[in-house]
């Protein structure tokens, strides 16, 4: 587990083999500024780097929001030199998340607009309370999504929807945002959490090298022809036919008990 302090973040294990990462500035509705930024990469690959983490949770603190993205207090007179290297921290931030090798649940409660929603976009899985509210905003302050609104979106709700929402501005609810595909599941306020605990702990279950080898051949596969992908499948089952998990799961099945998997 990550063992630095963070200013902005809460990083603590919430089950056995399962972190949470809470974005910790619920006063201003868990927008993140430059430091936030900053801490949010440190702390993901430190959970990709960890062999004993295999799955993670992230959400904002409170109920109001998940978080609203970049803090516009903050950018408020801003030059434009300062601005872009800012916009390199938030994507570094960004694609920390995308990156990590085992699976991220966004548990959503409130606001998740602008880079809120995209960070929620780079997860593996968004769990929804029923009063969750999703936006792509940008445009009504003149910039538009640069955290993988563009990319992302459109992969999950299809090229109109998300011409639609990025263009307009406009939320939708939870319940619109379920019916879309943009989340995984819609539950009662305030149970996002520990829904997305539950769905963590059902993956930590399971064999790590198997979910992360999973992972890889789907995301880049989603992004390479069929023939390719098939290949990529192949390559990451091979990696895990020699491993104990392998072995262990097959034991376990053929002796009527549950699996105890190592991780190698």
């Amino acid at each position: 587990m990550v063992d630095e302090p963070f200013q902005y973040l809460l990083v603590e294990e919430a089950a056995p083999r399962v972190a949470t990462v809470t974005v910790n500035r619920p006063e201003v509705l868990n927008a993140f500024n430059t430091a936030t930024g900053e801490e949010l990469p440190r702390a993901f690959r430190a959970l990709s780097d960890d062999e004993a983490v295999w799955a993670v949770v992230l959400r904002g603190a409170g109920e109001r929001a998940f978080s609203t993205g970049a803090d516009l207090k903050e950018r408020a007179g801003m030059s434009d030199e300062t601005w872009r290297a800012q916009h390199r921290v938030f994507e570094a931030a960004f694609r920390a998340v995308l990156e990590c090798r085992c699976p991220v649940i966004a548990a959503v409660e409130g606001y998740a607009f602008a880079g809120g929603l995209e960070l929620a976009l780079n997860c593996d899985f968004i769990i929804a309370g029923e009063g969750a509210q999703f936006a792509q905003p940008e445009v009504v302050r003149g910039i538009m999504p640069g955290g993988g609104g563009t990319q992302l979106l459109p992969r999950l709700i299809g090229r109109g929807r998300a011409k639609e929402l990025i263009f307009s501005g406009r939320r939708i609810d939870a319940a619109t945002a379920d019916r879309w595909g943009l989340v995984t599941r819609v539950v009662p306020s305030g149970m996002a959490y520990a829904e997305a605990l539950g769905l963590a702990e059902q993956i930590a279950a399971n064999g790590p090298i198997a979910v992360r080898q999973a992972k890889r051949a789907i995301d880049r596969g989603l992004d390479s022809p069929l023939h390719f992908g098939l290949t990529l499948e192949i390559d990451a089952y091979d990696v895990c036919v020699p491993t104990d998990d392998r072995h262990e799961g097959i034991r376990a099945f053929n002796e009527r008990r549950p699996p105890r998997f190592s991780g190698r």
